[in-house]
């Protein structure tokens, strides 16, 4: 593994840092105010990046993409979480698993959604099955050529925006050695089909202004054009394709940090008590000692992970490890950050209150903490016949 980065990704993150701080950095202090990213607001956003040539970076440029590898695609994901999530996510990277249309799917959403004419969201968790994918309620029956689907999903990240959803739902029934099993299918919902409602979610203290909605399905008729992938396949199309959104997770993390670590370690320098700067205090440089530290490991094994992606080598360990470890790693530096500043790091005028407060939903989505330690603890034992 090449530790240094080429020209090409030096530019990547340069450019889009750039764009982060110039258009996106002024925007926060609104929608933290309000809770919302006006319609026009998103456009524009979506408008300026398209312009820019870095729309829909991760998808092969077959498809319109930007056909950036998996590790040059991190790099730009570390500097996305540095902004407020509601700005970031007009900057549309399509989910992956859209690459598994058909010809006839990839014209209607795939292309499109390259194209930055149409947005997906995902639906997969409901309030009797997070992290049991195998445990949903929400189910689909065949009525000749078509499905019924009845069930509801929820926390789904801005559905709200969503022009479509890929949505996953119970199909069948199967024995296994833990009795019986859900198969799952997914499927492709337009907004507005007759049966399919999105709703307002909860009010989250983290992600001020990124909506999670409620997905309802009352007999909601589905030709079997829309199934995304083989029918009762949804699970392995999962696995396939969904695993790589937990190193998002972990990239966003990691430029979050940096973010919190840059505004600590400025008012360690700056903030004079005793006659000198803190930051000359052992309480105040052991604490940026041990959070530099920890933000180049998370960073580290974030980006060995992606390289193991494109060297197609496994790496459901190393993407489990660097989500746990990038996840629990932002709510420490975010919390020493606070605590470097004081009272000040609590109050609305600096940006710190609000990663500490949004730090707190990174160990539950995309998979919990307990779930990745579940994953890696697997892999270890696995190979040992335990």
């Amino acid at each position: 593994m090449d530790f240094a980065l080429t020209s090409e990704q030096q530019m990547v993150v340069d450019t889009v840092r750039g764009f982060v701080e110039r258009e996106l950095y002024p925007l926060e202090e609104e929608v933290e105010r309000t809770g919302r990213v006006p319609g026009e607001v998103g456009e524009e956003i979506k408008r300026k990046v398209i312009e820019l040539g870095f729309y829909a970076p991760n998808l092969p440029e077959e498809v319109g993409g930007g056909g950036l590898d998996r590790l040059t695609f991190t790099l730009l994901e570390r500097e996305l979480g540095r902004p407020s999530m509601a700005l970031s996510v007009f900057w549309g990277r399509p989910s992956g698993i859209l690459m598994a249309c058909n010809e006839e799917q990839r014209q209607r959403y795939l292309i499109p959604s390259a194209r930055g004419e149409r947005l997906d969201a995902l639906a997969m968790t409901e309030p009797a099955a997070g992290s049991d994918v195998r445990g949903m309620q929400c189910t689909a029956r065949p009525d000749g050529s078509d499905w019924i689907i009845n069930g509801s999903k929820h926390f789904i990240s801005h559905a709200d925006l969503a022009d479509f959803v890929i949505v996953f739902v119970a199909t069948a029934e199967e024995d296994s050695s833990r009795g019986p099993k859900k198969r799952i299918t997914c499927f492709l919902v337009d907004r507005g089909t007759p049966g399919f409602e999105i709703r307002p979610g909860y009010d989250s203290v983290s992600h001020r202004g990124y909506q999670n909605c409620i997905l309802d399905f009352d007999d909601c008729r589905l030709p079997a054009e829309q199934v995304l992938g083989e029918v009762h396949g949804g699970f392995d199309l999962a696995n396939e394709w969904l695993y790589a959104t937990r190193l998002t997770v972990a990239a966003m993390c990691v430029g979050r940090a940096r973010r919190a670590f840059d505004l600590a370690l400025a008012h360690a320098a700056e903030r004079r008590q005793f006659g000198q700067p803190i930051g000359r205090f052992q309480g105040v440089s052991f604490k940026l000692a041990d959070m530099i530290t920890e933000i180049d490991a998370a960073d580290w094994l974030t980006l060995g992970a992606a390289w193991r992606l494109d060297a197609s080598l496994p790496a459901d360990r190393e993407i489990a490890s660097a989500k746990l470890y990038a996840t629990e790693m932002l709510a420490r530096v975010t919390d020493e950050a606070v605590q470097i500043h004081g009272g000040m790091g609590l109050m609305s005028d600096l940006p710190l209150a609000r990663f500490w407060r949004d730090a707190r939903v990174e160990r539950i989505w995309d998979g919990t903490s307990e779930i990745q330690r579940h994953i890696i603890g697997r892999d270890l034992l696995r190979p040992l016949g335990s």
